[in-house]
């Protein structure tokens, strides 16, 4: 079996409006016969109600449409989907730029991105935004939808065109791995099935090329953290010396005697025991959750960290984040904010701001101002106490940091380090 069949793949769907996100997911979930079949019943019956000649595929996804005009907030739709070679969580998240914070909550945990672009609009200010945010949460894989191709002809030029004003603009962003796909979500062409009418597109349709993304060498191998979420005493027969440290992998790999370091005490010894459940292994990797127990009894506690010691994090109590605020209330200067990091929580207050990016041109703006709901800059953090950081280029998990107001406990801003 590959390694890659069956794995879980995110992605996440950005588009303007009327781009056909909804219908391009109900295609999908349609096509790949993944909906229950009273629920196709029951949107036939609408669309003929409607007056509709065909399904309606956006009513799929659109449950939650009526949710929205009653004022009910829907921050981000997960939906999950099964083929026989891969299971999907699709984070489904709203277009317009005051809905920044949550693209970038739905997007933060994402493989994938899928950005749809409508023929006859091309690239757009939005088509920009929602590629630079991509590029910014480190989204490995960029698909772009070049949707309604039927309304344009099916016309490879205009699909060119489309190409190539994307790829000069994303030259300068930092993803690496992008994918072009022209189609019509409305008639099916090369969502799940091949085209008919776009014999000039010789690449596969998008089902197939989101079963077999090759996603395992997205994961961060190299660099072992391991947060230590609780230690394990149990105080039972036949266990009374043991002394575990259980968590979930961050990133990297840990076999039974290795060496390694825990942080920030700086101990060393060698890993003994590797548990996954009940069963006892030589080796595991991220994102697995083990109990480890170490040759050595040294000082470990809820937030330390082990590492390998000859590879290991920094140990920082001041820099600087690239942050989303997420938060009603503006950004407010020497006001003291939780930090959470990895398993770890610290104080930590806003040195000072950097810079602010203008989310439509893209461009830095100088600022000492405070940051608003939607808005994205680079800030410098210090903190109480030392976290045993990477980048978030490095390491989407060891790199990342939530801001929570310490008196309402609301979540006010996600940060990447830099």
């Amino acid at each position: 079996m590959n390694i890659d069949d069956n794995q879980l793949l995110r992605f996440t769907t950005a588009g303007s409006v009327d781009d056909g996100k909804s219908t391009l997911i109900g295609r999908l979930l349609y096509d790949s016969k993944s909906i229950f079949q009273d629920q196709i019943n029951a949107v036939e019956n609408s669309s003929k109600q409607k007056g509709l000649d065909s399904i309606d595929l956006a009513m799929f996804t659109d449950g939650l449409r009526d949710e929205r005009e009653q004022g009910i907030t829907i921050d981000v739709a997960y939906r999950y989907f099964t083929t026989p070679k891969r299971k999907f969580i699709i984070a489904d998240t709203p277009g317009h730029i005051q809905y920044t914070r949550n693209m970038v909550t739905g997007a933060s945990t994402a493989n994938v991105a899928l950005i749809l672009i409508d023929a006859r609009h091309g690239v757009i200010e939005q088509t920009r935004r929602h590629a630079f945010i991509a590029s910014l949460l480190n989204i490995p894989h960029i698909i772009v939808c070049v949707n309604k191709m039927d309304l344009v002809g099916y016309d490879e030029q205009v699909y060119n065109k489309i190409v190539k004003d994307f790829e000069e603009f994303s030259s300068k962003m930092l993803t690496r791995d992008i994918t072009f796909i022209p189609m019509s979500a409305l008639h099916g062409d090369n969502v799940v099935h091949r085209s008919e009418h776009m014999k000039w597109y010789p690449a596969a349709p998008l089902l197939y090329t989101l079963e077999t993304l090759h996603i395992s060498s997205d994961l961060n191998k190299l660099d072992l953290r391991f947060p230590v979420q609780t230690v394990l005493r149990p105080q039972l027969q036949g266990f009374e010396d043991y002394r575990g440290y259980a968590g979930r992998l961050s990133s990297g790999v840990v076999r039974v005697g290795d060496e390694i370091t825990a942080l920030p005490s700086g101990f060393t010894s060698k890993i003994a025991s590797i548990n996954v459940g009940e069963q006892e292994v030589k080796e595991a990797f991220a994102p697995m959750s083990v109990a480890i127990t170490l040759e050595d009894d040294i000082d470990i506690a809820r937030g330390d960290m082990i590492v390998r010691s000859n590879n290991q994090p920094e140990l920082s109590q001041e820099f600087d984040v690239m942050v989303c605020w997420l938060n009603e209330k503006p950004s407010q200067p020497r006001k003291k904010y939780k930090i959470m990091h990895a398993n770890n929580e610290q104080v930590c207050m806003i040195r000072q701001k950097v810079y602010k990016l203008d989310i439509e041109t893209l461009k830095r703006e100088e600022t000492t101002e405070e940051f608003h709901m939607n808005e994205i800059g680079r800030i410098t953090l210090k903190i109480s106490k030392a976290l045993m950081i990477d980048t978030y280029r490095e390491n989407r998990i060891t790199g990342s940091v939530i801001l929570v107001d310490e008196q309402t406990h609301e979540t006010v801003a996600a940060g990447m380090i830099v």
